[in-house]
């Protein structure tokens, strides 16, 4: 037995042993989803059980170092949690903006204080964060933001609005993009951290389509923030949020699905679907969705060996936020009338349809899509520019 089936062996019989039964169900709304953080109320106490077991043993974040609350697990090895994970159907232990974006920005950014500090806290599921990028005027075109950060000597003043902010009104932490420089369009921007409970700081929510509000309106007001909450160097937080973009467009791309554990079509069949057409379509979705999975598989494994496109992330957003809402149409074409209800208990306060319409936001958060197909057309297929 090779040292990686051994540690296969090992993973498969520690889930089998540590992850609850609740904890293999497939999510079925938001409470199913453990975000973390200070003000978190597990939805039971499966939920707690399964995310303190993995918190414990680093595997909330598999393939982070040791020292920063990981695993410290190898590529190889972070595949096969992955693996063996889906094979039970297993549900994340832990969901966050903080491991999916602030955390790798850390890891290659950050201070050592800065990774033991807010890595470890991030591990845990002790800290909740939200990004603080877009503004009314700044959304694709992030370099024109004006949330401004004066110099005061041992802190900033912060002023300004964000907007679409996710999650803002349940975060516990922000990082955030601030102006430092007026001078300079592109150098003159920083990546800051600050607690969402500083004064000055307030959360409006935004009302969308589906009646949900996860996304915010921030303002802040005379926010004060010390200087060894900066990220990376002063005025150079744009190299700092170039790269955390790369990670939030694969998180988003992530939801295109492409594990045969999900594969709509089977589930839609078991409910007595009849149409010949539908079911045609529902199957080379779950045929796309697992070229996608492998798609995205052959470019982690050319990301850990340094031979990834710098574009590859802007490819799989647009591929995943495509396949995602494709996904929910289907489900909405399988569930007939039943699907458009708005507030039923049988369709769970009108689930399918609210995440329909969710969705339709999928191709403008994170980059919209049109700019993900200039930057593929211009980056990876090298065509010519008007």
């Amino acid at each position: 037995m090779s040292d990686l089936d051994a540690f296969r062996a090992d993973i498969r019989a520690w889930l089998e042993e540590n992850c609850p039964a609740e904890m293999r169900e497939p999510v079925r709304d938001e409470g199913d989803v453990c975000w973390g953080g200070r003000n978190f109320q597990f939805k039971n106490e499966a939920q707690k059980t399964w995310m303190e077991r993995c918190a414990a043993k680093g595997y909330t974040v598999p393939d982070w170092p040791k020292p920063y609350g990981g695993a410290g697990m190898s590529p190889a090895e972070a595949k096969i949690w992955r693996e063996e994970c889906a094979r039970i159907g297993a549900r994340p232990p832990l969901s966050s903006f903080g491991i999916w974006m602030l955390g790798p920005a850390l890891l290659k950014f950050g201070t050592e204080e800065q990774k033991v500090h807010y890595l470890n806290q991030i591990a845990r599921g002790e800290i909740r964060w939200c990004q603080g990028y877009s503004e009314p005027g700044s959304g694709s075109d992030l370099v024109s933001l004006q949330t401004f950060g004066e110099d005061k000597g041992d802190h900033w003043v912060v002023n300004g609005q964000k907007i679409w902010t996710s999650y803002a009104d349940k975060a516990d932490w922000i990082f955030c993009l601030v102006r430092t420089d007026k001078t300079n369009k592109y150098q003159g921007i920083s990546f800051l951290l600050f607690d969402m409970t500083t004064p000055g700081v307030t959360t409006k929510p935004i009302k969308l389509i589906s009646g949900n509000s996860p996304f915010c309106e921030t303002f802040f007001d005379n926010v004060v923030v010390p200087k060894d909450q900066i990220v990376g160097e002063l005025n150079r937080g744009w190299d700092v949020a170039k790269y955390l973009l790369g990670h939030e467009r694969e998180m988003i791309s992530g939801a295109g699905g492409g594990d045969r554990l999900n594969a709509i079509g089977a589930v839609v069949a078991r409910n007595g679907l009849e149409d010949p057409i539908l079911r045609a379509d529902l199957a080379m979705f779950d045929v796309d969705a697992l070229a996608y999975a492998c798609m995205g598989e052959k470019f982690l494994d050319e990301a850990k060996v340094g031979r990834a496109h710098p574009a590859q992330p802007n490819m799989m957003k647009y591929a995943g936020t495509e396949l995602n809402k494709r996904r929910h149409e289907l489900l909405m074409s399988a569930g007939g009338a039943t699907a458009l209800e708005w507030d039923s208990e049988r369709t769970n306060g009108g689930s399918p349809s609210r995440s329909w319409l969710r969705t339709k936001a999928n191709s403008i958060e994170g980059g919209t899509s049109e700019v993900m197909l200039n930057v593929v057309a211009k980056r990876i297929l090298e065509l010519p520019g008007a």
